[in-house]
């Protein structure tokens, strides 16, 4: 899972950006392994119909929309034919539908569409970004079908595949992105997916700056998710259990505890998975 791709990012996008060259030899990388990228909703296929899946699968995927997608990831991904999956918050991409709140510059239609017209398939990540499990039934059915409106009329073809803002999710929010007609959907988990794990529950594991290409190629090579994707992996579990809470006592009418300063867990896993 990537986000945004760029020499100097937005702070608030830093440490979930990575450096193009670093980028670069991340799929340089792949390619030496002898993976075979493919986008969400092929291996989501494969999955469902028994569908053979290729050598050494792996899913190359971007959150969010960020303008150095197109602007330096795309050549790398196009050096070796890689196909990758972008979901895009349609209230955050520049042009008729930006309602703001953007971490960094983003792409416009344009530019998603020469993405599309790559090969790249294009997913939905909510309009404007909220944390899905902890808005009311409304706004959760905005989000969902109002994004992949959007990405219908731009594109010409509705997106198939979705991406939880936050890595965020939960049983209703599972059943509402069904319901708005995504066959699949991806969090985060920091673990690789499986098929046990269902189609609207599917886990990546998250590239940041930090990530080295030691650690990369450890990754790839299936020596263990090493100790940052551990630590991430505890941390996405341990805070998976105060949003519970949180959602039950907002359902109750009781104050949250910890109101909008949160606990140190709470702040560590939002910097972490985006």
């Amino acid at each position: 899972m990537y986000h945004a791709v760029g020499h100097r990012p937005a702070k608030a996008a830093y440490g979930l950006s990575v450096a193009p060259e670093a980028f670069a030899a991340q799929m340089a990388l792949l390619a030496e392994r002898g993976c075979t990228p493919l986008t969400t909703a092929a291996l989501a296929e494969a999955w469902r119909t028994g569908k053979p899946l290729p050598d050494r699968p792996v899913l190359i995927t971007f959150d969010d929309g960020y303008e150095g997608v197109h602007r330096y990831a795309l050549p790398a991904l196009a050096e070796h034919g890689f196909a990758a999956t972008l979901f895009v918050s349609t209230g955050w991409l520049r042009g008729p539908y930006d309602e703001g709140g953007a971490l960094d510059t983003m792409l416009d239609w344009d530019q998603v569409r020469e993405l599309a017209a790559s090969g790249t398939e294009i997913g939905g990540h909510s309009h404007t970004h909220p944390e899905l499990d902890q808005v009311d039934d409304g706004r959760l059915r905005f989000e969902a079908l109002r994004c992949r409106e959007i990405i219908a009329e731009e594109l010409g073809a509705a997106p198939v595949s979705f991406a939880y803002p936050y890595g965020y999710s939960s049983r209703r929010v599972r059943q509402a992105v069904r319901t708005a007609g995504f066959a699949q959907a991806l969090a985060v988990g920091n673990a690789r997916a499986r098929r046990p794990q269902g189609p609207y529950a599917l886990q990546r594991l998250t590239v940041r700056r930090s990530t080295g290409i030691e650690e990369f190629g450890r990754l790839v090579d299936g020596c263990g998710i090493g100790w940052t994707f551990a630590k991430d992996r505890a941390l996405t579990k341990g805070y998976a259990v105060v949003r519970r809470v949180r959602r039950a006592a907002a359902l109750a009418g009781r104050p949250e505890h910890g109101g909008r300063t949160g606990t140190r867990t709470e702040h560590r896993v939002q910097n972490t998975v985006r």
